[in-house]
């Protein structure tokens, strides 16, 4: 059997109109480390698996009968990975040449980093604000907020006015792409299935911090990501979910308006030294 260096490992639903894009991609973005596809199809009602099949017939597809939520999807792909990287990508993105190879150089050559995700943008090519900093309950309100001081709020949360041209250690990176280091994995646990539909990718950047890996930011690596608005009405289950996941995060973290006790604790167990935030 074929020696796996990065597994790649896409959720699905519903995604028979973007995922053909994003698997056909996958060669482009990495040709310089032997790697499988793993998808996740979460019981979606579309063609998408069979678009699967068509577009990567390599693939190892598996199909749920129902949506199980994204850590118990993403951790199905996990638990089957081979690879030293797992490669987390969600199906709305379209990898541009070179980029996945950019980003395993860069966990080959820092092995004190535990996670890593490139530079996302839309299509045209504007920046999407994917490395943000630990979520408060503060700055879930300000952004909700038509004020001045509330968009400040949500602009240094998300390090808008930082200049994304320069590779940083972060608090946390989007899942929409992720390198996770397996041993790392190994050592921290797979993704919270506590949490159905995010924050799932904070809390894993948040406990591979706590035990010693950093989490960085590498903008030589770009991604497009064409984001699928799922509903954010009041009405919506996805909503009412993610809000859930939101409080169960906070609960289990011990923080809800400030981060301060929370880098706190995180300088304690870097053995690297804190950055300044």
């Amino acid at each position: 059997m074929q020696q796996v260096t990065v597994s790649i490992i896409i959720l699905t639903w519903n995604s028979e109109q973007q995922i053909g894009a994003c698997l056909a991609s996958l060669d482009r973005g990495l040709s310089e480390f032997p790697s499988e596809v793993i998808v996740i199809d979460n019981g979606s009602q579309d063609q998408t698996c069979a678009v699967i099949r068509e577009v990567r017939p390599d693939a190892q597809l598996l199909c749920n009968l129902e949506n199980r939520g994204v850590a118990p999807a993403r951790n199905q792909g996990i638990q089957l990975a081979r690879g030293e990287y797992a490669l987390i990508l969600d199906d709305d993105t379209v990898v541009q040449p070179g980029a996945l190879d950019v980003l395993i150089r860069y966990m080959e050559a820092h092995p004190e980093a535990g996670l890593c995700g490139p530079r996302l943008t839309d299509a045209d090519g504007n920046l999407q604000l994917s490395c943000r900093r630990f979520p408060t309950l503060i700055d879930k309100l300000a952004r909700r907020l038509p004020s001045i001081l509330g968009q400040e709020i949500a602009r240094k949360a998300e390090m808008a006015d930082w200049d994304h041209r320069t590779i940083r250690e972060v608090d946390y990176v989007i899942g929409a792409c992720q390198v996770i280091r397996s041993r790392a994995l190994q050592e921290v646990g797979l993704l919270d299935e506590r949490i159905f539909y995010g924050p799932e990718d904070v809390d894993i950047c948040l406990r591979l911090q706590q035990a010693g890996w950093r989490v960085v930011y590498n903008p030589d690596a770009a991604v497009v990501h064409e984001e699928r608005r799922m509903s954010r009405s009041l009405g919506s289950g996805l909503v009412w979910k993610h809000i859930y996941g939101l409080g169960y995060y906070f609960w289990k973290h011990g923080y809800l308006l400030s981060r301060k006790r929370l880098y706190a604790r995180l300088a304690q167990s870097r053995p690297f030294g804190s950055v300044s935030k």
